[in-house]
């Protein structure tokens, strides 16, 4: 299931190259088409999650699917990480933003693919359920893996917590109804993609190194 390192870095290697912004198409398989047996499993798979959350799961998932911005870290990087009070750290996260929403705006539209509601519309999602052709990838799992990559550089120490919370913010998105499993790893190869390509970017790394060292002076970062 989970898309290949060395196809990715191969993938990568031309665009780090060149500055060039990434192609999703050069990146991502197709999902499967509808009707097909893989497809029908994915389906399966979000029924049954959704049939089987409790409040607890369904309570976070929820809250992720309306939390769509680098603050889902702060529970596992502190409270200090507040972005209006650390504008370096900010603007980074800023470029990030931008970068992760071109690809997975791209991506989606090229792709085109059916949301699980529209397949079945019993399925019962966690929030509004926005277009129904942009299943693939997802863009929560992107927002997330991007931003995270990026926060996991900055903060080493705390790296693994930041993966981690990246994995469950992309989990949620079958959880909540709205995306089928490869949707997710999508997003989640897309998302280290992005981040990946800024941070051989020179200027990139400028805005990197101020961060770094706002992060330090906060105590958020060793």
């Amino acid at each position: 299931m989970r898309m290949a390192c060395v196809a990715l870095l191969l993938a990568l290697a031309p665009l780090t190259a060149s500055g060039a912004p990434i192609d999703p198409t050069r990146i991502l398989p197709p999902p499967p088409a509808d009707g097909s047996p893989a497809a029908k499993a994915e389906l399966a798979e979000v029924e049954q999650t959704v049939a089987s959350r409790t409040p607890e799961m369904l309570a976070q998932a929820t809250s992720d699917d309306g939390t769509e911005n680098p603050t889902i870290y702060r529970a596992v990087i502190g409270d200090g990480f507040d972005l209006e009070k650390l504008p370096a750290t900010a603007k980074l996260m800023g470029d990030v933003m931008s970068a992760q929403s071109d690809a997975a705006g791209a991506a989606k539209k090229f792709f085109h693919r059916n949301r699980p509601w529209v397949i079945d519309p019993s399925i019962a999602t966690c929030g509004p359920r926005g277009g129904p052709h942009s299943s693939y990838p997802s863009g929560h799992s992107t927002m997330g893996y991007a931003t995270g990559v990026v926060l996991a550089a900055l903060i080493p120490e705390k790296s693994q917590a930041i993966v981690s919370r990246a994995n469950g913010f992309a989990e949620n998105r079958i959880i909540c109804g709205m995306h089928f499993r490869r949707d997710i790893v999508a997003g989640e190869v897309l998302g280290t993609a992005v981040a990946v390509t800024l941070m051989q970017d020179q200027a990139f790394k400028t805005e990197f190194d101020a961060a770094e060292q706002e992060l330090k002076a906060a105590h958020l970062a060793q």
